[in-house]
């Protein structure tokens, strides 16, 4: 029944989520030397958002919004040591220890060995091909796709690219924005890791009933039991 299985990267195989709201506290203390609160920079979240068009997702993105803002909300009166504060920042998230969320070797081990295994992430391609070198888990996939964005175009585009069917891929992700609509729509199956923590900007909106091919885990370790209660995993795979 299927060809392919895709894996979202970021909170969907390693932690990623934890370490921007680590930033995010950080700049926080940076800005509250300038006797800033936290309410003085509750739309960071939209202005970054704005500025994907412009950067892209990823680290580099999210540097460069802060740096922004904050010459923006102190009237250009940061100081440049602070400056150099949100660029080393930077870097420490650039060079972060990848941590793989637990039972995903095994997951990966059992599907790998029915199905070849592709990585969808979008970001900073050295970041993300960095990140999945030091996760230890290349020895599983066959494919690697780093995408500026997630939408139904660039998925078709990456199927073309493979000649898989959509009805004969699935993805697996976080995000439903992401990992799971764009390949609803195209007619594909998604399985929403719906437990695994997400930027608020990937939330989105399921319509029930529409989709005959969602499917849903709590998180990553409960992904197999799922796939073989809807036979696509097991000596009972529908083919």
């Amino acid at each position: 029944m299927l060809d392919w299985i895709a894996f979202d990267a970021d909170d969907t195989l390693w932690k990623n989520e934890e370490t921007y709201l680590q930033g995010r506290a950080e700049f926080l203390e940076i800005l509250q030397g300038y006797g800033l609160e936290a309410s003085d920079i509750h739309k960071f979240d939209s202005f970054e958002v704005e500025n994907i068009q412009y950067f892209g997702y990823g680290v580099m993105s999210f540097v460069l919004s802060m740096i922004e803002i904050a010459i923006q909300l102190t009237g250009e009166h940061i100081h440049p040591w602070d400056i150099q504060r949100i660029i080393q920042l930077g870097k420490r998230m650039l060079t972060a220890e990848v941590e793989v969320f637990p039972g995903v070797r095994e997951v990966l081990g059992t599907l790998a060995a029915e199905y070849p295994l592709m990585l969808v992430t979008k970001g900073d391609l050295l970041h993300q091909e960095r990140k999945f070198q030091d996760s230890g888990l290349r020895e599983y996939f066959r494919a690697l796709e780093v995408v500026s964005d997630k939408t139904p175009a660039v998925y078709r585009a990456i199927l073309d690219r493979y000649g898989v069917l959509p009805e004969r891929f699935l993805m697996i992700g976080n995000s439903l924005r992401s990992d799971v609509l764009p390949v609803l729509e195209l007619g594909g199956w998604g399985l929403h890791l719906a437990d695994h923590p997400t930027w608020s900007h990937e939330d989105d909106t399921l319509k029930e009933g529409v989709y005959q091919r969602y499917l849903e885990a709590a998180g990553i370790g409960d992904v197999l039991g799922v796939l073989e209660n809807r036979g696509l995993l097991g000596d009972d795979r529908v083919d």
